[in-house]
């Protein structure tokens, strides 16, 4: 059954050894540059346990996201203008208009402290009439004794005339003329006198009588101001809105400034922020805001911020620049970004875990297989991207992960 096999020649043989060397030097050939790679590589790692990011050129908004409540922008709270019995005319979650009557307070004290007052105007008034007639009275009398004096004036020049006519025809003696002379001087002496004194009765009274009068202003005015208090006993509403809350019962006795009602404007609405401490120096009044409400961002900008640091965060106002969103709610919670810097056309790439791990002064940069550690200086940070000044080109491909349990690799092997 056996059958003589052939042996192969000694050229045969040869070339079957050529063959194989050429494949393995071809495999080898093909192997080396991997080969290569994985042998100048410091360390390894698997690619899909890595986030790649890709450098772009572009926009970069650095910015920082707060929370923010919606609040109103007015939201008054309505105090008891006197001790009284309220009568409440509204509830909770009442809309209401300015001007409406919100409650009723009965304070009898009040309404008779007014006519009290009113009366006592009544008495001064008659009390300045009265002066009035009675300074018309004594200026006719100093009129009257002026013009008694003039008068005596002119007597007495007449008779000095007489006297000196007489003299001089030796009708009469001097002592005649010269007694003449003195009435002359006595009696223009006494009508100086009482022309000075009739004025200084006339200023005097109207003195007495003008201070009558400032009194009955003083009088009108406290009663202006008890009609006003009157006048709040009807509690109004300071603003069209919403009755948010009733602090009284019906038929409660209220204090002065006690509170009875919140009252929310519903017209216009702001965001109550709380920044982080650390961004606190960074913002201020007309700091650009971006303020999220149903997938849509509206604009905004803060218009105030506290001085006040509290649970190491700051309180701020954010307003909508432009038409706000509607259907906002009182207390409703919106996420806001607040804008702190913008630059347009930079290089940047996603921000990572990276930035903090290399301290921002290096990045892996992948070539093919490789990922390389180059410097790098960077720019403005925001939550999302990062602002690279050099050491990456647009289109560069970096690594975004942690890497520092690689103790600054140089050179890292990325395993498909």
């Amino acid at each position: 059954m056996d059958r003589e096999v052939a042996r192969r020649s000694s050229l045969a043989k040869w070339g079957c050894r050529v063959a194989a060397l050429g494949g393995v030097a071809a495999l080898a050939v093909y192997l080396y540059p991997s080969f290569s790679r994985w042998a100048s590589a410091d360390r390894s790692i698997d690619r899909t346990r890595l986030r790649l990011g890709v450098a772009t050129r572009g926009d970069l908004l650095r910015d920082v996201s707060v929370q923010g409540k919606v609040v109103a922008a007015e939201s008054p709270t309505v105090v008891s203008p006197a001790q009284g019995l309220i009568s409440i005319l509204v509830k909770a979650g009442d809309v209401v208009s300015r001007g409406d009557i919100l409650a009723h307070i009965e304070s009898p004290a009040l309404q008779n402290e007014l006519q009290q007052e009113k009366s006592a105007l009544l008495s001064m008034q008659s009390e300045v009439d009265r002066l009035t007639i009675a300074n018309q009275q004594a200026n006719m009398q100093n009129l009257q004794e002026v013009a008694l004096f003039e008068v005596k004036v002119k007597t007495s020049k007449r008779a000095m005339e007489r006297a000196h006519t007489l003299f001089e025809e030796g009708l009469g003696s001097s002592i005649d003329f010269e007694k003449a002379k003195d009435d002359v001087e006595v009696a223009t002496l006494e009508l100086v006198h009482s022309q000075k004194k009739a004025q200084l009765a006339e200023n005097t009274l109207d003195f007495e009588l003008q201070t009558k009068r400032l009194d009955l202003d003083r009088q009108r005015l406290i009663i202006r101001d008890l009609e006003r208090k009157v006048s709040e006993l009807a509690v109004n509403s300071p603003v069209s809105g919403l009755v948010s809350r009733v602090d009284v019962m019906d038929k409660d006795t209220v204090q002065p400034n006690q509170k009875i009602f919140v009252v929310v404007d519903l017209s216009e609405f702001e965001v109550e922020i709380l920044v982080p401490e650390n961004y606190a120096d960074e913002i201020g009044a007309g700091t650009k805001a971006a303020v999220q409400y149903e997938s849509e961002e509206y604009s905004g900008e803060v218009k105030s911020l506290s001085p006040e640091v509290e649970s190491s965060q700051v309180k701020g106002i954010v307003v909508f620049t432009g038409e706000p969103p509607s259907g906002l709610k009182q207390n409703q919670r919106v996420f806001t970004r607040l804008i702190l810097d913008s630059r347009s056309d930079v290089v940047k790439v996603p921000r990572g875990p990276f930035l903090e791990s290399l301290g921002g002064r290096q990045a892996y940069r992948v070539e093919g297989n490789m990922a390389r550690l180059v410097p790098i200086r960077i720019g403005s940070v925001s939550v999302t991207e990062v602002e690279i000044q050099s050491g990456l080109e647009p289109g560069d491909q970096v690594i975004l992960t942690d890497l520092t349990r690689y103790e600054g690799a140089q050179t890292i092997l990325l395993r498909d």
